[in-house]
């Protein structure tokens, strides 16, 4: 089975930058159609962007122009490139597919402060 890690995460201050990973190790299945979520104390996971096999992308509109989700295919790893990150982007990240097919994985924190 499938077990997504998630790392990169920390604690950043508004307008600082993160890189989140994804990776499956140990895993034959390529991380082909993957995408990101976020979950806030109380909240249900919710969509941040979306990678699709031909490598096009989506975004929420609160992180479109600040996120860039690409594909390492060396590494079979999914990134998550945040920028100028503000204090409402603070939550715990998940990689998964975009219909949540694969068993969650631990997440990664990020803190963004004022």
């Amino acid at each position: 089975q499938v077990q997504l890690v998630e790392s990169g995460g920390g604690s950043v201050q508004t307008g600082e930058s993160l890189r989140l990973s994804c990776a499956a190790p140990g895993s034959s299945n390529r991380l082909n159609v993957m995408a990101w979520f976020r979950q806030t104390p109380g909240n249900q996971r919710a969509f941040v962007a979306t990678l699709l096999f031909d490598g096009s992308t989506n975004y929420h509109p609160s992180v479109k122009g600040r996120f860039t989700i690409s594909r390492d295919a060396a590494s079979n790893a999914i990134a998550l490139e945040m920028t100028n990150l503000k204090p409402e982007d603070t939550a715990v990240y998940y990689c998964n597919t975009p219909w949540e097919s694969l068993p969650w994985g631990q997440g990664t924190q990020v803190t963004v402060s004022s």
